[in-house]
């Protein structure tokens, strides 16, 4: 099978190997003849982001960069890309990097035109409405690792620096307008990195999958995403040159972020806040939190966990998910617990509020409370058994 396609779901999306050399073509699409590309910062002097740069400039459209977006982006870096970007007169954004560097350069994109504070676009309610969609500037996304799927979705993870928690900035129109999938451009990804942005992949399909939320398209997609990582993680985790591990991995990333319109759950939950505070890798942190989040939740995925169970070729049903689950962790080099990853000094009360607070609460098919979400997130700390 040639994996190489162009779909419209659920956006223009141009899939395959090379493909990084249409960017001056996937602009032209999208409506920018000036754009910013943003990135993180450990992207700025690698060989995918020069070349990338300089097909930009070969197109006629300049070479800029804005690479100061850190792994957890904050408003600050917001506001100092936002700056760049009404100083350049630029008209748009290549989003370029991992979900870091698509979410900041979403949000640049979205907050370029608009007169009201980053805070007050915050996933809540119909806020977003509050938006000027005159001021929204096109996008177009480029991942480099095959994990978040921002690259395919309408909402970007803000630090606010002052409460020192994650934020969910949302807008339709952050739907980038047009995406480059290039599986040549996540070849150089360390071993650490392939392991958590495809677990990470993992468990936004593993989430929205287990979502009471009805919704039968991302069910299914969230089915296929799970096997596409089990299949070919392994594979891409110990030859970072099989291109065709690689693309089906992108595929998964794209698949998880598609399906969790579906709903999210405890694992984000407890992972935006985690991440916000001690500045974990958000994949890393969901993978760690995997396990004892299936467990807690036990009493209502039992069930739908095994059906996935059988369509995965996974035996023993729930427990043979959640043996597979633990298994592909430690092969992986995922840490046993937030301790571990390096949490240090956690404020447990602080992140149960957070957690509780989380969009992705209302997601999970237990109820969360204070006194059972502080238990478990001591499990995702210490590895305590109390829940099972």
């Amino acid at each position: 099978m040639k994996l190489v396609a162009n779909w419209s779901y659920p956006t223009a999306i141009r899939f395959g190997a090379g493909r990084i050399a249409e960017i001056g073509e996937a602009c032209a699409a999208a409506g920018i003849y000036k754009p910013l590309l943003v990135a993180d910062r450990g992207l700025a002097s690698m060989e995918i982001t020069r070349r990338t740069l300089s097909l930009m400039e070969s197109a006629g459209l300049g070479d800029a960069i804005f690479c100061e977006a850190d792994s957890n982006p904050t408003d600050k870096n917001v506001e100092a890309g936002l700056d760049v970007f009404r100083t350049g007169g630029f008209d748009g954004v290549v989003a370029f990097g991992g979900g870091s560097g698509i979410d900041l350069g979403k949000t640049i994109a979205f907050m370029a035109g608009q007169s009201r504070p980053l805070r007050d676009f915050e996933d809540i309610g119909d806020w977003w409405t509050r938006a000027d969609p005159a001021g929204i500037h096109p996008i177009v996304a480029v991942p480099t690792t095959a994990g978040t799927g921002s690259e395919v979705g309408r909402a970007s993870v803000i630090i606010d620096t002052q409460a020192n928690e994650k934020k969910i900035i949302f807008h339709p129109r952050m739907l980038p307008a047009v995406v480059i999938c290039d599986p040549e451009l996540t070849v150089g990804l360390p071993k650490s990195i392939t392991a958590g942005t495809g677990l990470d992949a993992f468990a936004h399909c593993v989430e929205a999958y287990c979502s009471p939320h009805y919704h039968p398209m991302s069910q299914g997609i969230a089915l296929e995403g799970m096997r596409l990582v089990k299949d070919y993680l392994p594979r891409a985790y110990q030859d970072g040159t099989d291109l065709e591990a690689r693309a089906h991995l992108m595929s998964a990333a794209a698949m998880g972020a598609t399906a969790f319109q579906k709903g999210l759950g405890a694992i984000h939950a407890i992972s935006h806040p985690v991440g916000a505070v001690h500045r974990t890798h958000h994949g890393t942190t969901n993978a760690v939190c995997m396990p004892p989040v299936l467990r807690f939740n036990r009493p209502a995925i039992e069930d739908s966990i095994g059906r996935a169970a059988d369509y995965l070729g996974i035996p023993g049903g729930y427990e043979g998910f959640y043996a597979y689950v633990e298994e592909i962790n430690e092969a992986l080099g995922i840490p046993k617990t937030l301790t571990a990853l390096g949490v240090e000094d956690p404020d447990i009360d602080r992140l149960t509020e957070s957690a509780l607070a989380d969009p992705s609460v209302g997601g999970n098919p237990v109820p969360m409370t204070y006194d059972n979400t502080r238990a478990l997130i001591e499990t995702c700390l210490w590895g305590d058994s109390r829940i099972r």
